[in-house]
């Protein structure tokens, strides 16, 4: 792809890194084959073929350019930053950082109305603190037939108990967990089976309790220094554990939500710049690793998995595992090697529609895709549907329709009892 920056422009890092990407595409439209919200809505905008042109015309475009307008935005607003395109680019476009630079430089041209700003700000401030999230999770239930229906559906019924979570001390070999920032209050039993499984594999987890939020929720809402400033906090509050003085440091960083998972391991790209943390943020990239990475690595044997569990599991796989971290297919191995039956899931590379907030702000197509998702998923009578994201887990089970959990909760719960082990949550 052509593209007609003045040298003037290329003097500025985000749009020398913008040619970089518009260059390596040959505007092709295998994209497009694979992206959700075109095969939705057939808008050549609304795939990443187009939204990669609207990009382009606006970061050539002068300031005042009026060609830039709302219309541009609800066209990037609408991508799913599912990645499902670069999967499939057979030119290794990586669209994810066009994107970013884009959504920045519409914000910054095209103001949003007061409405909106309010509800991204709302979402910012409401879900990146796990005890204000608490907070208003609990007064929203207790308030549920007024809240609305958008937000209702994210409400969950009450989660599993998370039992007894072992002190993990004990073990030479540790590593840390990202808590969550809502996971904590939506599914508490996830980060409580991933230690009790982990424990039963002589692996302990070090709380950090300083690490909070991984930063993509503020990032993903165009607040990208806030996001920036969240991974700051992260790195200061794991590298104490990190660079341990006269022994050794913890060996990982685990996430059990492969969204913040994804977005961990782009700390070393996102503070590249950052003098005093670029070094940090690279080894902090290095050592995160999605919980389904530890697990293949290890001896399952050693998990004394019983045999009577008979239940058929359809497992969806996130967008942020799949496509962001590459791990299609990981999970469903695991499971299979330890016994579990899994039913066949068509389409399983296209997105759920949860995508962070996506679920609320583009309540509409959200609602399609998870539909559409459902139906695929259920194809095969399943009893329980097993993931590995928060988000998709509560956006899909926002439906009322079949159980949605964390895979690692139904390892936990399989597990043979042990004297050192308290008993897995109850099933649903």
């Amino acid at each position: 792809m052509q593209t007609h920056f003045t040298e003037e422009d290329l003097k500025k890092p985000h749009i020398r890194e913008a040619d970089r990407v518009l260059r390596s595409c040959v505007h092709c439209g295998f994209c497009n084959a694979t992206c959700p919200t075109y095969q939705l809505l057939g808008d050549e905008r609304d795939g990443p073929r187009g939204r990669i042109y609207l990009m382009k015309e606006m970061l050539e475009s002068p300031e005042d350019d009026t060609q830039v307008t709302e219309e541009t935005r609800l066209h990037l607003d609408r991508c799913l930053t599912c990645l499902n395109c670069e999967t499939t680019c057979p030119s290794g476009v990586e669209y994810h950082k066009l994107l970013d630079i884009g959504r920045a430089e519409i914000e910054r041209r095209v103001p949003r109305s007061l409405p909106e700003r309010a509800l991204r700000y709302g979402l910012r401030k409401a879900l990146v603190d796990p005890k204000r999230f608490k907070a208003l999770l609990a007064l929203g239930t207790t308030f549920k037939p007024l809240v609305p229906g958008s937000l209702k559906s994210k409400m969950p019924p009450a989660p599993a108990d998370a039992g007894t979570r072992p002190a993990g001390k004990c073990h030479t070999r540790q590593m840390l967990i990202l808590e969550g920032c809502v996971q904590p209050s939506l599914s508490p039993n996830t980060n409580a089976a991933t230690a009790r499984v982990l424990d039963r594999l002589d692996i302990g987890l070090t709380p950090a309790p300083d690490a909070g939020c991984c930063g993509a929720i503020d990032y993903h809402l165009n607040a990208q220094e806030d996001g920036r400033n969240r991974i700051r906090a992260n790195i200061d509050a794991w590298w104490p554990h990190i660079e341990k003085e006269g022994e050794a440091g913890v060996e990982a960083i685990v996430q059990t939500a492969s969204g913040c998972g994804a977005f961990v391991k782009q700390y070393g790209e996102m503070l590249a710049d950052d003098p005093d943390y670029a070094e940090k943020a690279r080894r902090i990239s290095e050592l995160a690793k999605d919980l389904v990475e530890v697990m293949r690595e290890e001896d399952l044997d050693a998990l004394e998995i019983e045999d009577e569990d008979e239940r058929k599991l359809a497992f969806h796989c996130p967008c942020t595992l799949q496509h962001a971290q590459k791990l299609n297919g990981a999970v469903e191995d695991i499971l299979r090697r330890l016994g579990f039956s899994l039913t066949p899931v068509q389409d399983g590379h296209l997105c759920c529609g949860s995508a962070g907030t996506y679920s609320v702000t583009q309540p509409e197509l959200a609602t399609q895709l998870r539909d559409n998702k459902l139906d695929a998923l259920e194809a095969g009578n399943p009893e329980v549907i097993v993931t590995a994201n928060i988000g998709c887990q509560t956006h899909l089970a926002g439906a009322g329709r079949t159980p949605v959990r964390h895979w690692i909760e139904i390892v936990d719960e399989a597990l043979l009892p042990a004297s050192a082990n308290p008993p897995a949550a109850p099933r649903p």
